[in-house]
This record gives C-alpha cells, structure tokens and sequence, in this order.
C-alpha cells in the first residue's frame, strides 16, 4: 500500500505517469475528447496490446504469428484451463 509507505508514488510505481500520459493522448487523439462507455473496455485493450509491443521488433509479423500459434495450439477447454486453481 503506498500510503503505508514512506517513499513517493513515482519512486515505487516510475513508469505508470509515463502509461497514463501516453493513454490520455492517444485517448484524445483516437476519440477527440469524446470516449464513451460502450466501446471503453475494447479500446483499453487495444491501447494495452499497442503499449505491450511498442519495442517489438518485426511488429508487421505479430498478427501472423498469433494466427499461426492458434491453429498450431490444440484448442483448451474451460475446465482444463481452471484445474488447479483454487478460487476464494
């Protein structure tokens, strides 16, 4: 918890004002001022997967190689996905 904390939220977060400056500008040059509720979530992701790959190289080849990775992977059902897990 910051506030438990005697160092500054900079010092134990240092990137997240550079992720919310990049967010409120593409925000505002993607939608112009105006986001609405309905399409937030979707938008949101695409910023994140947009952020997460900014340094890849080779970036043209990424939905190439999702696609390839899908149809090489077997497909996992629900209930193979949660075994193990324990919920609260």
């Amino acid at each position: 918890m910051i506030s438990a904390s005697s160092k500054t939220a900079s010092v134990l977060l240092p990137r997240v004002h550079r992720v919310a400056s990049l967010l409120k500008r593409w925000l505002l040059g993607t939608h112009q001022g105006a986001v609405s509720r309905e399409p937030l979530a979707y938008d949101l992701d695409a910023f994140t997967f947009r952020f997460n790959r900014r340094t890849s190289r080779y970036r043209g080849k990424l939905f190439s190689r999702l696609v390839e990775q899908a149809v090489a992977v077997e497909p996992a059902p629900y209930s193979r996905l949660v075994a193990g897990t324990h919920h609260k």
